[in-house]
């Protein structure tokens, strides 16, 4: 699909639209779904062809960023602030439906345009990634009241580490590929922390750790700053919002946020732990999420970022050894490279990790909290 959507008229016609836009742009940075913006002479929208098959339960999820969004203009409201730019808006189709499924069996869904905005696509600075967290964490705490278990799981078992872990096993048992012997050492590496793939799931079971609405796609492209004073005013991309652990969301962040090199760097020697880059994301988290978290969640902020990037690490190596199945490689050894750079970060990480809970201990002191 290119800028000449096909079924423009039709799309137009199920949203009202009386008049052609000016202008239809593609934006390129996302790669599940593909996305427009309609310029009407200033009055913009987004229009999103929705990918449907990495989201298979559409509905489900439309209705999720509908709840979600309705719930959060109202506190934003509430507090003096500006709903249109603080949060997503979901422009309904002429029926009422929050998504539009075309003649040819396509599910699109509109949101407002929010102007004078822009994302970061990498992390550069401390700042930029201490801005990001005090969205995400604002956004934990903005939803502390929503009713989580209300929410569809619209990606079964996403960051259930114990399920990841026994398909990991599956694939290695499977070997499909005939990998395995390429990759006995980083095989060894994830199956020597298989009891902290039950540490967080465990508690869930024992009621320690309370189910939160969990965006699950943290990184820093998924954060809206504002063009004048350059702070972060909107969480974007809620495809993937569901029940889940505030742990997820944070470990997550700094899996990407807190490493000195790129997810595929090959040279593993460039691969580092930040502490900086951790404590500036901490302490942006804590100032906005802090006294909405319960002790557990607090306490558990260091291990969840070791354990979400385990996690990722056995699903790259998982995918290698089935053949390349899921993630998009550009060599045969791509998911190889990623796994060893993740797996190259839980050392760092566990090598850092009396730091990083005295960082924690430090800024929950500042913060009073």
């Amino acid at each position: 699909m290119d800028n000449n959507i096909s079924n423009l008229d039709e799309l137009l016609e199920a949203y009202g639209f009386d008049k052609k836009p000016v202008s239809v742009d593609k934006i390129t940075d996302g790669h599940i779904n593909s996305t427009y913006v309609f310029d009407f002479g200033g009055e913009k929208y987004l229009f999103q062809h929705l990918n449907t098959n990495v989201f298979r339960r559409p509905v489900e999820l439309m209705n999720n960023i509908v709840g979600i969004t309705d719930f959060l203009r109202k506190i934003i409201a509430a507090k003096g602030g500006n709903p249109d730019r603080e949060c997503l808006t979901v422009l309904p189709a002429k029926d009422g439906k929050p998504y539009y499924i075309s003649q040819g069996g396509e599910f699109w869904r509109s949101f407002t345009y929010i102007s004078g905005a822009h994302t970061i696509q990498t992390v550069k600075n401390a700042a930029d990634f201490r801005a990001a967290a005090e969205a995400f964490g604002n956004f934990q705490r903005q939803l502390a009241g929503y009713p989580a278990e209300s929410l569809a799981e619209t990606i079964p078992n996403f960051h259930n580490t114990v399920s990841r872990l026994a398909d990991f096993k599956k694939a290695v048992s499977d070997n499909i590929s005939g990998r395995v012997e390429n990759c006995k050492a980083e095989i060894d590496f994830i199956l020597a922390r298989e009891s902290d793939c039950s540490v967080l799931t465990d508690m869930i079971e024992r009621n320690e750790l309370p189910l939160r609405v969990t965006h699950n796609d943290t990184k820093l492209n998924n954060v809206m700053f504002d063009n004048d004073t350059g702070k972060a005013i909107c969480v974007v991309d809620l495809d993937t919002v569901m029940p889940g652990l505030s742990l997820y969301d944070f470990g997550d962040s700094i899996r990407f946020g807190a490493s000195t090199a790129a997810e595929d760097e090959k040279d593993l020697d460039k691969v580092n732990f930040s502490m900086e880059y951790f404590r500036a994301y901490t302490e942006g988290y804590l100032s906005t999420a802090g006294k909405a978290l319960t002790e557990n969640e607090i306490k558990y902020l260091p291990f969840s970022a070791k354990l979400m990037t385990l996690e990722c690490g056995m699903r790259f190596l998982g995918d290698y050894i089935n053949g390349d199945t899921y993630f998009g490689i550009s060599y045969p050894e791509h998911n190889l490279v990623r796994a060893r750079t993740q797996l190259k970060l839980v050392s760092e990480m566990e090598k850092y990790m009396p730091e990083m809970e005295k960082a924690v201990a430090e800024i929950r002191a500042e913060l009073g909290i």
